[in-house]
């Protein structure tokens, strides 16, 4: 008992152990995650957090650890692409490796937030890589955000969305889902992030109208992010500065210089713009000087092109001065200077080629004006042909866009199909187990009330043969007692009265004075006496209630008696007279009534005894039960199942005793059972 407790500790404490320390693993993933997020400054630390949190949770194979890690990662490189000494292949490997994983997880573990998530950050990804993987990627995000009721998120997808399609010249498609995404951020509270990402939205319309050349409504939009912009908190003078550039550029296609000049001096009033904003500042002046070759005003001309294009250089930003060099090549070709106009076309051209399609078709242009006779024929067929190609392209990618999307919503349909084939089958499956065991409970209720009732019934049958055993014996007992009655009776008023009349007489006839008359006189007398005294004692003797209580012992007795003669055994009784059987509950005398009568069948059924002896004892409250045969014995183990033994031991159960039996062939059997008095 001792080692089973033992054992049993030993196990528990392992449990609780093993339990304690996967609960200390997953606080310290935790921990790493915490310190790995936004509100950390430290990039080094949060990146080293992140990375420690996604090797212990994939070393313990934590599933929901394992994506927050996947999700943190990526939002570290995603924020900090310039902060990494990582070679910038590795760094995408790692990201996309991550993104797949989380992906895979989150489809596993059904978390459609995180699902959500992982396809933005795949949306981001593929940005600048693969415009239709990143527009699949997006739409994904989006509707599982709008299935969420997360406007924000669906609308800051839907602002990658809005310049993807603008970058393709899907115009008309950035203005639906600009619309769509402000109408989302206007249903929520006017946080700092909504009226940021409203604006971008804004500004976004006023690109695109811009270059619908509806430049009122361009306009319209550019104040409406500005007005925006000066809500935020903070310092925002960047921002507004980029959106009032805007605002003029709008005012230079327009050909409103004068405003698009007033509103480039309001920028260039910020004097610290050249230090902390080199390559804006330069993207500015380029505008500005743009703006007054347009309204011929060539006075500060070609000196602020030229100091832009110094600015770009000294910064290395060679894309900006793609569009500095065609200004230059139009400023000198205006001014007949061909030479310069060449060199700057050409330059142009040559940063243009072959990754800035669009720089490189305007350069096209511009080379077409600049040069001569066959050669500017020559760059004006390449312009043709690129404008053909980018047309084509422009056409194909708003194509792949309606049939990417397209193509989601008839996953997300599928998915809802599926969905709800899934919720029917498992509201079907719920029915049928709940049905089924409602139905097993109430078959096994209706069985066991059924079994109830039977052994309701056998108690009662038990008990009315029993009380009939009772009465029958209490009847002969009656009649015992009766003829006892009647023979002391009789005796006592019949003989004993003859006999004293006799005594009497003798006595009276006690007149002889002869010795020997005397001396027989005596004799007859104390015979007489002898014989009185005799029968007064049996009198007393059959008139006392002797056999009272004991009338549980005779039922037995009588059983064994009757048993025996039809068995053709021979037996023993040894009864206890210290057991009061009176004070014991006819349950229990019934139960042990049937364990002898059981126990005698079994005996003379299998093991061809030729003797039994049966006791009853008394020892320390609790009466002792035991059944002896010398027949041929048994294998105990083997026999447990059988009908007779299955009886028995039901039996003793109901009376709370103990069974043991004892046995060994051609030696007999010997059962004990011990009931509590």
């Amino acid at each position: 008992m001792n080692l089973k407790i033992f054992i049993f500790a030993f196990i528990f404490s392992c449990a609780s152990f093993a339990q304690k320390d996967n609960r200390s693993i997953v606080d310290s993933v935790k921990f790493y995650l915490k310190n790995s997020n936004r509100n950390i400054s430290d990039i080094g630390l949060r990146l080293k957090n992140a990375k420690r949190a996604k090797k212990l949770s994939e070393q313990y194979d934590l599933d929901s650890l394992k994506l927050k890690s996947y999700l943190e990662l990526s939002t570290i490189y995603f924020d900090n692409n310039k902060n990494f000494k990582l070679n910038i292949n590795y760094k995408d490997e790692l990201l996309l490796r991550d993104n797949h994983k989380a992906l895979k997880l989150a489809v596993r573990l059904n978390d459609s937030l995180s699902l959500a998530e992982t396809n933005k950050n795949l949306g981001y990804y593929f940005y600048d890589k693969s415009i239709d993987s990143a527009y699949y990627y997006d739409s994904k995000a989006e509707k599982l955000y709008r299935a969420l009721n997360d406007n924000f998120n669906a609308a800051v997808v839907l602002l990658d969305i809005a310049f993807l399609q603008q970058d393709e010249k899907d115009y008309i498609g950035s203005e639906i889902t600009s619309i769509t995404a402000i109408s989302l951020l206007d249903e929520l509270d006017e946080s700092d992030d909504v009226i940021r990402y409203k604006s971008y939205f804004y500004n976004n319309l006023g690109i695109l109208f811009k270059e619908l050349s509806q430049f009122d409504e361009s306009v319209k939009y550019n104040l409406k992010a500005i007005d925006l912009q000066k809500q935020l908190k903070g310092n925002n003078k960047y921002l507004i500065d980029g959106q009032i550039n805007n605002l003029a550029n709008v005012y230079k296609s327009s050909k409103d210089y004068d405003l698009a000049i007033k509103y480039y001096n309001e920028i260039f009033e910020n004097k610290k713009i050249r230090d902390e904003e080199p390559a804006f500042y330069a993207v500015v002046l380029d505008n500005y000087a743009h703006t007054l070759f347009l309204s011929q005003k060539y006075e500060q001309l070609p000196g602020l092109f030229l100091k832009a294009l110094r600015i770009c250089d000294s910064i290395g930003d060679s894309y900006r001065t793609i569009v500095i060099n065609q200004h230059l090549a139009k400023y000198y070709n205006f001014k007949k200077q061909k030479d310069s106009a060449k060199y700057y076309a050409y330059r142009a051209k040559d940063i243009a080629y072959p990754n800035y399609t669009d720089a490189l078709l305007e350069s096209y242009s511009v080379l077409a004006e600049v040069e001569d006779d066959s050669i500017a024929v020559r760059h004006y067929n390449e312009y043709i042909k690129l404008n053909d190609s980018i047309t084509k392209n422009e056409r194909a990618t708003r194509n792949k866009f309606a049939r990417i999307q397209y193509e989601t919503d008839k996953i997300e349909e599928e998915n809802i199909k599926i969905a709800r084939e899934r919720m029917w089958l498992l509201i079907t499956s719920i029915v049928l187990v709940i049905s089924s065991f409602l139905l097993y409970i109430v078959i096994s209720q209706i069985n066991k009330n059924k079994e109830l009732k039977f052994i309701q019934k056998q108690q009662e049958a038990n008990e009315e043969i029993y009380n009939l055993m009772l009465n029958q014996n209490e009847s002969v007992e009656e009649a015992r007692v009766l003829e006892k009655k009647r023979i002391s009776q009789e005796l006592h008023d019949g003989v004993l009265g003859r006999l004293f009349g006799t005594r009497l007489s003798l006595d009276s006839l006690n007149m002889g004075t002869t010795p020997d008359a005397i001396k027989t006189r005596g004799q007859y007398i104390n015979e007489l006496k002898t014989i009185e005294h005799d029968i007064r004692k049996v009198s007393h003797e059959l008139n006392t209630d002797f056999v009272a209580g004991s009338g549980f012992v005779d039922i037995i007795n009588t059983l064994v008696e009757t048993q025996t003669t039809v068995y053709n055994l021979k037996y023993k009784i040894d009864h206890d007279g210290a057991i009061n059987w009176d004070e014991i509950s006819n349950k229990y005398k019934i139960h042990i009534y049937r364990i002898i009568q059981e126990a005698m069948h079994n005996i003379y059924k299998h093991a061809q005894a030729k003797k039994i002896k049966i006791s009853f004892k008394l020892k320390n409250d609790v009466i002792c039960l035991m059944i002896e045969d010398d027949g041929s014995g048994f294998d105990v183990t083997k026999a447990k199942s059988g009908i007779g033994l299955k009886n028995i031991n039901s039996r003793i159960k109901e009376i709370n005793g103990t069974l043991h039996i004892t046995s060994e062939k051609q030696k007999g059997t010997t059962i004990r059972i011990n009931i509590p008095n």
